[in-house]
């Protein structure tokens, strides 16, 4: 007997930072079975650990915890399922908050609370290299060992097999770490419809529906290019759910009364959004082919998806991980009609020439005149017709008392540089530490996941 069921997942945060009214909004407007909650980017991580670091308690995207709050009612009562990767760094410590928030709302005994751990490598990053896992920058092919001493945080994009562990365990939360964005809503869908791990095609499906998902509104009227004067009622912008069957077709809607706009054009945007290659979208669990996708409207503000085929996954996962690179400092000022960007011009080559005076030498000197030529560079033209131009300049370097330095040599512009400065804007640059971005690929037998239930 086929399953004719509908499963619905609802999206309720596209990072960390997200509209907090998100998840309420989402269990509240209407019928869903599980609410995913996406967390993480790959700065997010390094900032988590650097927290961690500081405190052994945190670690973890501390929103989600008033996430939970909002919408323990639904959890609690209603069996709405949710699944977040808010547990960053300090997945276990991210879970024991939430817990005792269930304890201040008077429903600890109706969360379960499914921890999922092992993406984080950081700890055996030597054992690693020393077995002959090289961890080499996937753009430029250098072994981690070359950086090894500055590594932050070291994260392996874990699949969806261990979230759909926990749901099988009965839990009513998961908490991951560094899962894929694609996994938060693949799980449900394969825990529900009891997917074979090896049916290429409807797990491909599921990490397309992940895929339109893991942004949030994105994909229902936010940031939307098309016809985006006339998308209704942004300030109330509904969040998308998408409606799932068995076969691995699935519907994106959104809640009835709100605003924003699902349409083919505004899901077909996101599905390009970090496509890379279209015919094999990479991840833990199959590898999607975006070229299969079929979609067409089903109504209003109902998109069908359909058609999706897929292919095993590599023997790779990829790691996330993060190093200090030095330090930097940004500055601006404003200057205002008439002929602005020539004075901005003015002030770079002034400031540029001090700090040569000074003998300061940095890694890298990067200037921007926004409002004439930053967005687009030399295709704006020479920006000279500009009203206004805010002059940015930013310093990077291995040396933090030099970029010390730099911060105080913008101020004095204001008095001893070109005229028409009409704001010196945020004050005194601040002095902070690069974090930079380091790709690599790990087998997949070095990697191991567990799963434990807390409640």
């Amino acid at each position: 007997m086929s399953d004719t069921r509908i499963v619905r997942v609802a999206s309720g945060q596209g990072f960390w930072g997200d509209w907090l009214e998100a998840p309420r909004r989402q269990v509240e407007g209407g019928p869903v079975d599980y609410l995913m909650l996406d967390y993480l980017a790959e700065v997010t991580m390094s900032i988590l650990q650097k927290q961690k670091e500081r405190d052994p308690r945190m670690g973890y995207a501390r929103d989600f915890i008033g996430a939970m709050e909002s919408v323990f009612p639904a959890v609690a009562t209603r069996g709405v399922k949710v699944i977040a990767n808010a547990g960053g760094v300090n997945p276990v410590a991210c879970a024991d908050a939430v817990l005792d928030s269930a304890s201040r709302a008077g429903v600890r005994g109706k969360v379960r609370i499914g921890v999922v751990t092992g993406d984080d490598i950081l700890g055996r990053i030597d054992a690693l290299i020393a077995a002959g896992h090289q961890l080499a920058n996937m753009d430029t092919g250098a072994p981690l060992a070359s950086i090894r001493e500055h590594v932050l945080s070291a994260n392996v994009y874990i699949g969806s097999t261990p979230i759909v562990q926990a749901l099988e365990q009965g839990a009513n939360v998961v908490v991951t770490g560094r899962s894929t964005d694609t996994a938060l809503t693949m799980a449900p869908l394969r825990h529900e419809f009891k997917w074979a791990t090896d049916d290429w095609n409807r797990l491909a499906a599921g990490i397309i529906a992940g895929h339109i998902l893991e942004c949030g509104a994105q994909c229902s009227g936010g940031n939307c290019m098309h016809d985006w004067r006339t998308i209704p009622d942004l300030a109330n912008v509904g969040y998308p759910i998408a409606e799932a069957a068995s076969d691995g077709s699935f519907v994106i809607t959104k809640h009835d009364g709100t605003g924003g706009r699902v349409s083919v054009p505004s899901v077909t945007e996101q599905l390009v959004y970090e496509m890379g290659d279209p015919n094999a979208y990479i991840t833990p669990d199959v590898v999607a082919d975006f070229t299969s996708i079929r979609l067409e409207a089903a109504g209003e503000n109902r998109v069908r998806v359909h058609g999706i085929t897929g292919a095993p996954p590599t023997p790779f996962l990829k790691v996330s991980i993060a190093y200090r690179a030095g330090f930097k400092a940004v500055g601006s000022l404003v200057y205002s009609w008439p002929d602005a960007m020539e004075k901005a011009q003015l002030a770079d080559r002034v400031l540029r020439e001090r700090l040569d005076r000074l003998g300061l030498r940095f890694d890298q000197v990067m200037s921007e005149f926004v409002g004439a030529t930053a967005t687009h560079g030399a295709l704006s033209g020479d920006g000279h017709n500009a009203p206004e131009v805010q002059y940015r300049i930013g310093v990077r370097g291995a040396d933090r008392a030099s970029v010390e330095r730099f911060t105080r040599e913008i101020a004095p512009l204001v008095l001893n540089g070109p005229p028409g400065v009409t704001g010196f804007a945020g004050g005194r640059p601040k002095v902070e530490e690069i974090v930079a971005y380091w790709p690599a690929l790990l087998d997949k037998r070095a990697v191991s996941t567990s799963v434990s239930i807390v409640e």
